[in-house]
């Protein structure tokens, strides 16, 4: 079996999604695996519409099985992100190909750059531009440019490239045998505040859903519906304000002792996030005092909601212990039925199939109930607690 995988987010699913998911779909004859980031994305805060909106957009759009992509990895930086989604792929055992979009179309200039960043005396140049207390992304993009030239280095200037860039890295580790396509975005760029045509970003979108906004013109038909489900619901647009309060008063009882073990920590950011906290009184406030030249704004948002959510650096480290099936096709059930064979790890259709499974990876899924029960206080109409527990796979 040869099947195509793409990791995303699809926070709406648009006009553009739609255009790569049906590109990687001619090229995949066995379908196309997506890797879905859950409630709470690598921006740092709530999905705007639940994961399971959004895997039934996928599905709509061409995707044959939808597997989530661990909280712990969801809710990271580019690098953690692209290796918890590459081993999700590798996992599933009949993924031979890695689809993704970029800024600038070729595969093969990504490589090159993935190969810089990797080079031998790259790390050295790192640490020199960052002692002149650029943030890491602009110290390891001059870096590159002073051993590799400009033609690489301003891949490394665009986050679409970045992505691309830090998943042909983790193939490099993980899955060296793996393919790449990747489908060169058209129209806006990645946090483009205007539209072009049809052709919107998603960060555009979701500011102007959460105005009230229409916005059907920039999302095929199937996702425009989910997403009028979803607002007439109540559950949507979700947004981390909601927990404004909760958070700052979290932040307020805690002691950098409490921050040791949270991703994204390091060089004191969390004496800069306390201290900001003791001020603050927005969440808005805090991430702009926070901020620094060093620390970019999603860095903070991300290592904040992670120590409010409880993960911890351990819940990284121990890997992906299981798949979770968000939904599947008729043919993505081909594929399941494929991977039962081939699969690395246990796949899990069910949550009573949890119960079966090693202490790490129950004590990842209860970490995922946990957080669930809190996305649910982000949706206008408020949730109960116990949905990951009850919810089913989407069928298409």
């Amino acid at each position: 079996m040869s099947c195509a995988g793409i990791i995303a987010e699809y926070d709406p699913f648009h006009n553009g999604h739609f255009l790569h998911l049906r590109a990687t779909a001619q090229r995949a004859p066995d379908g196309v695996v997506v890797v879905l980031g859950g409630n709470f994305t690598q921006r740092g805060g709530a999905a705007l519409l639940g994961k399971r909106y959004r895997a039934e957009a996928a599905l709509r759009g061409g995707a044959d099985l939808v597997l989530e992509l661990p909280l712990p990895f969801a809710l990271a930086g580019a690098q953690t992100f692209a290796r918890g989604g590459v081993e999700v792929l590798h996992a599933l055992g009949c993924v031979d190909m890695l689809s993704f979009g970029s800024e600038c179309g070729n595969t093969e200039l990504l490589r090159q750059a993935a190969r810089a960043v990797d080079g031998e005396n790259t790390q050295f140049y790192i640490r020199r531009e960052l002692g002149t207390g650029k943030p890491y992304a602009a110290a390891r993009e001059a870096a590159v440019r002073s051993l590799y030239g400009d033609a690489v280095a301003d891949v490394l200037h665009a986050p679409n490239n970045i992505l691309g860039v830090e998943y042909i890295r983790a193939c490099h580790t993980l899955a060296p045998e793996m393919q790449f396509m990747t489908v060169a975005r058209r129209g806006v760029a990645h946090d483009a505040q205007s539209p072009a045509g049809t052709f919107a970003s998603a960060s555009f979108l979701r500011e102007q859903i959460q105005k009230g906004e229409t916005v059907s013109s920039f999302l095929p038909p199937f996702s425009e519906a989910i997403l009028q489900r979803a607002l007439q619901n109540g559950d949507a647009p979700a947004s981390i304000e909601k927990l404004e309060v909760a958070v700052l008063a979290f932040l307020r009882k805690c002691t950098p002792q409490d921050f040791q073990n949270t991703p994204d920590i390091s060089e004191g950011l969390e004496h800069r996030i306390l201290k900001a906290a003791r001020t603050a009184r927005t969440l808005s406030e805090l991430f702009q005092a926070a901020k620094t030249k060093r620390y970019s704004h999603a860095r903070i948002r991300r290592a904040v909601l992670s120590a409010f959510l409880g993960i911890e650096n351990r819940h990284l480290q121990d890997g992906v212990p299981y798949l979770r099936v968000l939904g599947l096709s008729e043919r993505g059930k081909q594929i399941l039925h494929s991977a039962r064979k081939t699969a690395r790890v246990p796949i899990v259709l069910r949550a009573s199939d949890i119960g079966r499974l090693s202490e790490s990876a129950q004590q990842l899924f209860a970490l995922e109930c946990a957080a669930t029960d809190v996305y649910a206080l982000c949706k206008p109409r408020v949730g109960a607690c116990g949905s990951e527990m009850t919810d089913n796979v989407v069928r298409f």
